[in-house]
């Protein structure tokens, strides 16, 4: 596993449940931990903490090499499509792995994104994609997926891929 070193991070905004969406991306991408959590104290510190008590203030977390933070912030802001991680998967199996883990809203399943049941964006796209990217018939192939799945783009000679 390669170790980032940054400064960036990342963070995740959730309304009531960032410890289990923790849980789960850590469970799901290899060389992957929690580093730790922070909870809301008694509401009677600050007006902002009523109802929070014992919620993620502050959770940092890792996947894959690339830090996070996260917390439960109540329903004040939402995920939206204007935000995804990009996952560059091996093969179509990694591709598969993935998408059948973090896909939960088929309605948004479009050119390789998918989002979770935490309302999180994602890509699921294959690592090598620039090169299966070869003209028109492979954005027209692409525009048509949900998933992706490699096969069904066309070679760079226009023929179909094949398994």
């Amino acid at each position: 596993m390669t170790v980032l070193t940054t400064s960036l991070r990342p963070c995740l905004w959730f309304h009531d449940n960032a410890e289990e969406a923790m849980r789960y991306y850590v469970g799901l991408f290899p060389g992957s931990r929690i580093e730790g959590i922070e909870r809301y104290p008694d509401a009677s510190l600050d007006r902002h903490f009523e109802g929070m008590a014992g919620k993620v203030l502050s959770g940092r977390f890792t996947l894959d090499g690339m830090p996070f933070t996260c917390l439960d912030g109540g329903p004040a802001f939402t995920f939206t499509e204007s935000i995804s991680i990009t996952v560059a998967c091996a093969d179509q199996a990694e591709i598969d792995r993935y998408w059948a883990a973090l896909s939960a809203v088929p309605e948004s399943e479009q050119c390789g994104w998918c989002k979770d049941r935490f309302g999180l964006s994602w890509q699921i796209l294959p690592a090598h994609l620039d090169e299966l990217m070869t003209g028109p018939a492979a954005i027209q192939a692409l525009m048509g997926m949900g998933k992706i799945v490699i096969s069904e783009f066309p070679a760079a000679d226009g023929e179909p891929r094949g398994q």
